[in-house]
């Protein structure tokens, strides 16, 4: 089993980051791909966030396991290897690593995952991290989400064994969550209770319903998802809009 700083090094090479080469610490986003590993719209999100002002930092969790893309959809989108629950020690090595750096704020965070991505960032924010083991790593601590100011969900995966179906978030960040109707892997119906369970968690949690499919921003998509260039354009907007929310909030509150 991994120690933080362990899958942090394991993390780091495959981590690309966004943002001005000025070595100002601006807050920080860390994006997490879907189970189809890390595709082209991850990098317009990203753009959206240093628009923003934040810096942006996208994981690419397959690559720093030595994995393909054809390897992911066969072993992860099918949950054979890699569930959120694992995926979560990804995410919370991430926020201690990114806070190591000069040019980071470490005193506002965001999270924002895509299907699979947002699968491990759900199943992280119901663990106390109060003891070995958990998110998969051995010295499993929640103070690297101690500032942590919102989370964005894509179309989260949140079947079984999805933490959220059963367990209540036990941090409640500023959540901006998008539904889409026409999602063939997470129905509707079970995306809003997953979102109510959150709500009921006491978090914040805003949701943009649209008639589209699983994956609607991602330019490659294949059928059954369809790929929607102009509902893509305002998502990432809606990014951009929901940091620069988080980041009035902390200017209002200093």
């Amino acid at each position: 089993m991994d120690s933080t700083a362990e899958r942090w090094a394991q993390l780091a090479p495959h981590v690309q980051a966004f943002g001005p080469d000025d070595g100002v610490p601006r807050p920080a986003v860390l994006l997490f791909h879907g189970c189809g590993g890390l595709r082209p719209h991850l990098p317009l999100y990203a753009d959206a966030a240093v628009k923003a002002g934040w810096r942006a930092f996208v994981v690419d969790s397959f690559a720093a396991r030595g994995w393909t893309r054809e390897f992911g959809l066969a072993f992860v989108c099918t949950g054979v290897m890699l569930q959120g629950s694992e995926r979560a020690g990804d995410v919370l090595a991430t926020a201690w690593g990114v806070a190591q750096r000069p040019d980071v704020d470490p005193s506002s965070l965001a999270l924002a995952g895509w299907s699979h991505g947002s699968w491990a960032i759900m199943d992280l924010m119901t663990m106390p991290l109060t003891h070995k083991g958990e998110a998969g790593l051995d010295d499993a601590s929640a103070a690297p989400l101690a500032n942590l100011k919102g989370v964005f969900l894509a179309y989260p995966y949140g079947g079984y064994p999805a933490y959220t179906r059963t367990k209540a978030w036990v941090r409640t960040p500023k959540t901006f969550a998008i539904l889409a109707k026409g999602d063939h892997i997470t129905a509707a119906s079970q995306a809003e209770r997953l979102y109510d369970r959150v709500r009921g968690s006491g978090a914040q949690v805003e949701v943009w319903t649209l008639d589209a499919s699983h994956a609607f921003d991602e330019p490659t998509a294949q059928f059954p998802m369809r790929y929607d260039p102009a509902l893509a354009a305002e998502a990432a907007g809606k990014f951009r809009t929901f940091l620069e929310g988080i980041s009035a909030a902390a200017a209002t509150s200093a």
